[in-house]
């Protein structure tokens, strides 16, 4: 996996896994014995959810037969979700090496029992067959059809959407899948339409963003990098009314993010510059004579974010961490375009 990923330790290559799934459809049953005509069509859904559910993925589709008791949340932000949707994982993977139970501090004392912790590229599939799950998320993955088999032979996996290989399922795709496999698209569609209204909100409020360049980017051990649409780092700025730096799109592949030299240090270039450092201290970027030479931050406008917390929101794209990143950094914005 790419080396732009922010968490605090370096990553080796994906061996990732996914059975995703794009939102299909929800079927209710419950008949009625004395009245063929009586039963609600959300009769299932009063008993515990709207099942049996199917979610399509890029595997084909999932079928989820009945409400699930033992989820196993793998995927990055899927934990979150699953929380957010009143469903607390038994097992999950902790991509931004949080620690404890694995979640931001915008997620937290939502466990009452917390999960075992599993590996994220490195998956201990004994440890995930061990927990005994009958539902394992997997939305946000590497899309690798070895970990997807291996994980479906434990549990019913849901996986990435079609086209959402190498990371790229947006926080929508996330939220509609998870929740449609939970049994509660309802609150999957509230989740999504209360964040659009948060995101408008914070836009409205904040006009001057409209139309302006934006680079989003990083800095490793490896070097620098920046990201592409698709995204949740663009996709954040970009529902503020941002346009993604031109330069560094068009280099844009089937990855989430492109490595820039050196010597194309200055194809970071544009109206707004944020970065964050990845694994390293925010002088090694502020103090880097190449990045001063970027024109944005000879200007000012450019932002380093070296809050642990404020940067892991910010990638993270589940509800709770954007509402979380967009209170701490749309000031941040606004002060830097203004300079």
């Amino acid at each position: 996996m790419r080396s732009l990923m922010p968490r605090r330790s370096s990553r080796a290559a994906v061996v990732a896994v996914a059975a995703a799934a794009m939102l299909a459809l929800s079927a209710c049953g419950g008949g009625s014995d004395s009245d063929a005509d009586a039963a609600p069509a959300d009769a299932e859904t009063s008993a515990g959810g709207a099942f049996p559910a199917t979610v399509e993925t890029k595997f084909g589709p999932v079928e989820v037969e009945k409400k699930p008791e033992r989820v196993v949340a793998l995927g990055w932000s899927d934990a979150e979700i699953a929380l957010a949707l009143g469903v607390q994982p038994v097992g999950a993977s902790d991509w931004l090496a949080f620690g404890g139970e694995g979640v931001g501090p915008w997620s937290e004392g939502q466990y009452t029992t917390a999960p075992e912790i599993l590996g994220t590229m490195e998956l201990e599939y004994e440890k995930v067959a061990a927990l005994k799950p009958d539902l394992i998320l997997d939305t946000k993955s590497s899309g690798d059809q070895t970990r997807y088999d291996t994980l479906a032979k434990i549990a019913p996996t849901v996986g990435i959407p079609t086209g959402g290989e190498n990371w790229i399922t947006t926080p929508d795709e996330q939220i509609t899948m998870i929740s449609t496999a939970l049994g509660v698209p309802e609150q999957g569609e509230k989740l999504i339409s209360d964040t659009a209204a948060e995101f408008a909100k914070y836009a409205e409020e904040n006009p001057e963003f409209a139309g302006k360049t934006i680079t989003v980017g990083s800095k490793t051990s490896e070097g620098y990098g920046a990201y592409v649409d698709g995204d949740t780092r663009v996709d954040f700025a970009t529902k503020l009314g941002f346009k993604n730096n031109p330069t560094i799109q068009e280099q844009a592949t089937e990855a989430f993010s492109v490595n820039l030299s050196a010597e194309n240090l200055k194809q970071l270039d544009a109206d707004l510059v944020v970065m964050m450092p990845i694994g390293l201290d925010a002088k090694d970027i502020t103090g880097d004579p190449l990045f001063e030479a970027v024109p944005a931050v000879k200007s000012g406008h450019s932002v380093v974010l070296d809050d642990l917390d404020i940067s892991n929101a910010f990638s993270s794209g589940s509800p709770a961490a954007t509402s979380y990143a967009l209170e701490k950094v749309v000031p941040m914005f606004k002060e830097t375009l203004a300079k």
